[in-house]
């Protein structure tokens, strides 16, 4: 029974998952490309490898923190959410991991 119970886990997770990364453009277009769009506020631009390889290099976790507490660095700065507190933390990781993929 434990095991059944973690493998529905686990495939609820997947599909999470699934969802989320579906989201990840919308988002991006909707909430994200104001900045990463034009390198705003010291954004990296979607797509510039190598202003994205840095902050890659730090870890998904890393970047999903920044993404959804915000943070000030050498380059800009990034507001909680970009500023759209109305967005989960998952749709924010979403995004993040979108950006990441177009960026490597």
């Amino acid at each position: 029974m434990k095991k059944l119970m973690l493998a529905a886990s686990a495939l609820m997770v997947l599909g999470a998952v699934n969802v989320q990364a579906g989201e990840g453009q919308t988002t991006y277009q909707a909430a994200c490309f104001a900045c990463h769009g034009t390198g705003a506020a010291g954004a990296p631009k979607i797509g510039d490898k190598a202003a994205w390889k840095p902050r890659i290099a730090q870890g998904m976790a890393t970047l999903n923190t920044h993404a959804i507490k915000g943070y000030k660095g050498k380059a800009g700065v990034m507001p909680a959410k970009g500023g759209r507190v109305d967005l989960s933390d998952a749709t924010v990781i979403a995004a993040v991991k979108y950006m990441v993929d177009q960026s490597k």
